[in-house]
């Protein structure tokens, strides 16, 4: 169930006006965003569709600019170095056998609250 439900993160579904919405920013931020290298949205008969995870991404980098005050580019270089901590975790996983779960959990949960804390923002 839990690999059915990363998959379906992963599927390009919404149009840029709905995903936007969904992340409650304007359609030219997103954009940007894609220029600034930042996202790589599915792109269908010039169309971008995004996943649920480019929403989340979106949100991150939102919480990133809004709440800790970086610019685009430290949210860049702090992705870079988010995707690289991922490789060398799995790295070291397998080719060391040591346990790196704890360190992908605490990534993920932290994560999580990001898009805990976002949820609740928007509600009010």
């Amino acid at each position: 169930m839990a690999g059915e439900q990363r998959k379906s993160e992963t599927i390009p579904v919404y149009v840029i006006s709905i995903a936007a919405e969904l992340a409650g920013v304007h359609p030219r931020t997103l954009r940007i965003y894609e220029e600034k290298g930042l996202i790589r949205p599915a792109r269908r008969n010039q169309i971008r569709l995004f996943s649920d995870r480019d929403l989340q991404r979106v949100r991150l980098i939102q919480v990133l600019t809004r709440q800790h005050g970086l610019n685009l580019a430290g949210v860049k270089l702090f992705l870079e170095l988010e995707e690289r901590h991922e490789e060398v975790a799995y790295h070291i996983l397998e080719s060391r056998g040591i346990a790196v779960m704890r360190i992908t959990t605490t990534t993920r949960s932290i994560q999580g609250s990001v898009g805990v804390n976002l949820r609740r923002r928007s509600k009010r």
